[in-house]
């Protein structure tokens, strides 16, 4: 961002709220949502980057099922679906007559070769752990599908909810990363590179008809810009305001909207065990001790997080404060290396672009230095994370949010970029995977909690908040995040 830029955005900042802001009528049909992070490509089913569902989810793609903003399963593709007695298979009635935006017909060949395709190995689906119990998938007819099971899976259609489940055709499929072609109440219009993406209205939407004819995803990393365009009116909605430090001046202002929401976002210092001296369990509990999660929240998140110290999210019925497990005590911190033999450690932090992380980062340098660990930081753009961090492995420590929903399974993937191999974790988490009754699910997931915190697989941080900004006029917006999403199917201005 050129500097020059940026100080005239702080001077309109400043000249705004001197003047107050004026209330521009907006476009009834038309909305500008601001994110901070541009995908690096647009097909939900083939990348980690949660800044793809925030822009694709349930607005162009849609799923057999889609989790609701509650966080509950609801019918989306599928009417409904029905479990087998032995629990080993399920079926689902699909909805007919729905095409896609290019006119290619929905039915259930192509829901099976989109799960086949997410299946497949070598797939680039970045969450294969969803499609795990799969054994085969079989059409009935044009609207039946059966999904055979290796194991019961009573998730399945919670699973099915998410972005990368979503359906795609095989006509489509290859060229969705630019061209995205899905059965959503949007269809995509254009893609300006570093600018923004835009969504027109699909006027032939199956569901009810969206009140916005055009929604745009502007790409706004710089928190002194994102505020200058929220009050300027250039942009209408920060679902993920990336300022937080500017909230008491926005609240002041009734003509905005406030909302600090929960998100499935479990921020991490992940550590790469795979680098000696990191494989020694006592020197990732030095490094969990050696931070303190209150000063995160305070100096990196201005008071709107929430510390955690497991994998799990504090909103969630299974959830255990284990904060106390490698809490913040640098002598702790220090007896565990001098007892590893670990000295002169040096470690760099490699950040991806997100504020939480960036500002995060720095705070945590300090605290690793004041133990004795040489740490550095090295921000990094997104794609360069991706390839090299998440895939490539090529990290001593790093720090992100985890958005997914009810993903603390990925602690028993072996080629995970942080793995711990735990055979007590991947014990619990098969009981877990045959287990349908409510409390003995619960107990199960409290002790995969246990374990994975005591072996401070990662430094476990705070749950991403959701503060979500936006114009006061502008109704339907989610408050919480049951995933990394942006619904805009019941968003409008209001009259």
């Amino acid at each position: 961002m050129p500097r020059t830029f940026i100080v005239a955005a702080a001077a309109l900042v400043a000249a705004v709220f001197a003047a107050g802001p004026a209330a521009a009528q907006p476009e009834a049909n038309r909305v500008v949502i601001g994110q901070a992070l541009e995908p690096p490509h647009l097909d939900p089913t083939a990348g980690a980057a949660g800044a793809i569902d925030e822009i694709l989810y349930g607005n162009v793609f849609e799923g057999l099922t889609r989790i609701a903003a509650d966080g509950s399963v609801e019918p989306a593709l599928a009417t409904d679906w029905t479990f087998a007695p032995d629990g080993l298979s399920v079926t689902f009635h699909l909805r007919e007559g729905i095409s896609f935006h290019d006119g290619s017909p929905f039915d259930a060949e192509v829901a099976k070769f989109t799960l086949d395709r997410a299946r497949a190995e070598g797939a680039e689906n970045a969450q294969p752990g969803l499609f795990a119990a799969i054994d085969d998938v079989t059409v009935e007819d044009p609207a039946t599908l059966t999904i055979k099971l290796t194991r019961p899976d009573a998730d399945l259609p919670y699973s099915l909810g998410w972005g990368d489940a979503v359906m795609v055709h095989p006509a489509s499929a290859e060229t969705n990363k630019q061209t995205p072609i899905g059965t959503g109440p949007f269809r995509f219009d254009e893609w300006r590179r570093g600018d923004r993406v835009i969504l027109a209205r699909n006027d032939d939407y199956w569901g009810d008809e969206p009140a916005l004819q055009v929604a745009e995803f502007a790409f706004v990393a710089d928190a002194t810009v994102a505020l200058a365009a929220l009050l300027a009116g250039d942009i209408h909605a920060f679902p993920t305001f990336p300022a937080p430090e500017s909230l008491p001046l926005i609240e002041s202002n009734p003509q905005f909207t406030v909302e600090v929401g929960t998100t499935e976002g479990e921020t991490i210092l992940a550590i790469n065990s795979a680098r000696p001296p990191l494989d020694d369990v006592r020197v990732r509990r030095a490094i969990a001790s050696a931070i303190d999660r209150q000063a995160l929240v305070d100096g990196a998140m201005y008071g709107t997080a929430t510390p955690i110290g497991s994998h799990m999210p504090p909103h969630d019925p299974a959830y255990i404060d284990l904060t106390g497990v490698n809490a913040y005590d640098p002598e702790r911190a220090k007896a565990l290396l001098a007892e590893a033999g670990v000295a002169d450690l040096s470690l760099e932090i490699t950040l991806p672009p997100p504020y939480y992380a960036r500002r995060s980062g720095e705070i945590i340098a300090a605290e690793l230095r004041a133990v004795g660990i040489d740490a550095t930081t090295r921000p990094v753009e997104w794609a360069e994370w991706l390839s090299k961090a998440f895939r490539g492995k090529e990290y001593d420590l790093t720090i992100v949010a985890h958005t997914e929903p009810a993903d603390i399974g990925i602690y028993g993937r072996t080629d995970y970029y942080f793995h711990v191999a735990n055979p007590k974790f991947d014990a619990v988490m098969a009981k877990l995977d045959e287990e349908a009754d409510t409390d003995a699910r619960i107990a199960l997931l409290q002790e995969a909690q246990r374990l994975i915190a005591d072996d401070a697989v990662n430094a476990f941080l705070f749950q991403l908040p959701k503060v979500g900004v936006w114009d006061a006029r502008l109704k339907g917006m989610w408050t919480n995040a049951p995933l990394q999403a942006n619904v805009l199917s019941g968003v409008h201005w209001a009259q």
